[in-house]
């Protein structure tokens, strides 16, 4: 009859899909990527705010460095993201439990930032942080442009869990054995290029493999990319200036 219209189905999905041979929604799949997207903005806005207050108050920084107490919470603060990840993981699906341990979590990392900016100049703090920015935005958006064209990196997953194994432990040897400013600079280099691949997996991981009740952890995987992306540029960067 004149004046009917059908009501649109979701389930077809409106939008062009985001990949060749998407069965699923398109709808679902960017309602799902704007939520993700939502909680990293908040957690980084979260951390930016906590590291600029340990900055900006130099007695957070001196109390944290001068005595046991300030360095065994440090040390504990620290820790504390390894020990929230584990619950995180079991509870990432049941609200609010995984909003409240997201918060925790985001809360004590943004601590570990802070103390590492505190010790940095703010030209050498800039800096990483515009080319942080800079890389995110672009390694995102090329992500999307080559899902859209059919292309598929799952299979840098291996290459980098087994990069970042030799990191970690190259790290450790830097702790018992410093190797001076050069190896420094490699370290903070190669751990960069490590972290870039990492933003590219798991996006296309956001784009093509997570599931709708996953975006607390796909949250945390990209945040922990950006994130660890900032420190290695910082610390490239820091031992370039020093």
């Amino acid at each position: 009859m004149f004046g009917y219209r059908k009501a649109p189905d979701l389930e077809a999905g409106g939008s062009e899909a985001l990949y060749p041979g998407m069965v699923e929604s398109p709808d679902l799949r960017w309602a799902l990527i704007r939520k993700i997207y939502v909680i990293l903005s908040v957690q980084l806005a979260m951390t930016a705010a906590v590291a600029a207050f340990v900055v900006k108050v130099p007695a957070v920084s001196e109390f944290f460095v001068s005595s046991n107490s300030g360095i065994a919470l440090y040390i504990f603060l620290l820790i504390l993201p390894l020990i929230v990840l584990c619950p995180l993981r079991y509870y990432h699906q049941k609200h609010p439990v995984n909003l409240l341990l997201l918060g925790l979590f985001t809360v004590s990392i943004s601590f570990a930032v802070g103390m590492t900016c505190a010790f940095t100049s703010g030209k050498v703090i800039l800096e990483a942080a515009i080319l942080t920015a800079v890389v995110v935005i672009s390694l995102t958006a090329y992500t999307f442009w080559a899902a859209k064209r059919g292309h598929d990196f799952n299979f840098l997953g291996p290459f980098l869990f087994g990069s970042l194994m030799v990191l970690i432990v190259f790290s450790f040897i830097q702790i018992f054995f410093p190797l001076g400013k050069l190896s420094v600079m490699i370290y903070g280099g190669v751990a960069s290029l490590i972290f870039c691949g990492y933003i590219i997996y798991d996006t296309d991981n956001i784009i093509k493999r997570y599931s709708y009740d996953e975006y607390i952890w796909a949250a945390v995987s990209l945040y922990l990319d950006v994130i660890n992306l900032f420190l290695s540029l910082l610390q490239l960067l820091r031992a370039a200036d020093s």
